[in-house]
């Protein structure tokens, strides 16, 4: 039995002693509301009070759904020249050997409280902050990008009328055609015109200023920080699981041949 217990305490220190140490660091967030992203949030005060700042679980998993892509390691690995700290040569597989390390070295999950955490491992104790909140800068990124779709569309085809309309006016004016008609109906034709040309002016104005606010998807609750212990291996933990378990096998198979001895006599 103590012949088994040295063994695999042996072969686990030699293990475990050969790791290079990990640091721990952890960014906490919570999920912004959609409606920050809605214009009518800004222009219309009844709006404001009625939708809470922070959001919702759905809005969570959204974010939580686009972490578990690769798009977010790629962009960090690449950012970084991860592939320098992880010592890969082959530069055909850099920037996917990077991203994958990265990734296994990372947990992004939802806490009980319903924040988002972001915790990244790394040899480096002061890089592994850095990681961390990029990987929640470029999540944030993402989703105001994709929130921002919308009114992008929306002001382009605004735009678009704008220009439609303001050709119009000047055909009309240039070519006289205003002249020909009565004057009530050309002065009644130029005031439409001219109110419809200014509603779209006014729209194209809060639509761009909805796209410059560029509401955070992600409110920073505590950014990571550099730790100052290894967070793995933990060696003196492992090393006394080794022995409970070692123990208890050899104990356990001690029986076996003793019971197998006396059958046998």
């Amino acid at each position: 039995m103590l012949l088994v217990i040295i063994v695999a305490l042996v072969i686990v220190a030699a293990i475990v002693f050969t790791q290079k140490p990990l640091y721990l660091s952890v960014t906490t967030a919570l999920p912004a509301s959609g409606i920050l992203t809605d214009k009518a949030k800004i222009f219309n005060n009844n709006i404001q009070g009625l939708y809470p700042s922070l959001g919702n679980s759905d809005d969570l998993d959204k974010i939580l759904g686009t972490a578990q892509l690769d798009t977010v390691f790629i962009a960090v690995a690449m950012t970084y020249n991860l592939w320098d700290h992880y010592k890969i040569e082959d530069k055909e597989k850099q920037i996917p050997q990077s991203a994958a390390i990265l990734k296994s070295n990372s947990k992004i999950f939802r806490s009980e409280y319903g924040e988002l955490k972001i915790r990244v491992w790394d040899t480096d104790k002061n890089l592994a902050p850095q990681l961390a909140n990029a990987i929640l800068e470029k999540l944030n990124s993402i989703h105001q990008s994709v929130a921002a779709a919308s009114n992008k569309s929306v002001l382009e085809t605004l735009k678009n009328e704008k220009d439609k309309l303001g050709k119009k006016i000047d055909s009309l004016m240039s070519s006289g055609q205003a002249r020909e008609l009565p004057v009530s109906s050309s002065t009644a034709t130029a005031s439409l015109w001219a109110s419809k040309f200014q509603q779209y002016d006014d729209l194209i104005g809060e639509y761009q200023l909805a796209l410059d606010t560029k509401p955070d998807v992600l409110v920073v609750v505590e950014k990571a920080r550099a730790a100052e212990k290894p967070d793995k291996p933990q060696r003196l933990k492992l090393l006394i699981a080794t022995a409970v378990i070692s123990f208890l096998f050899s104990f356990l198979l001690a029986l076996f041949l003793e019971r197998r001895k006396r059958r046998v006599l």
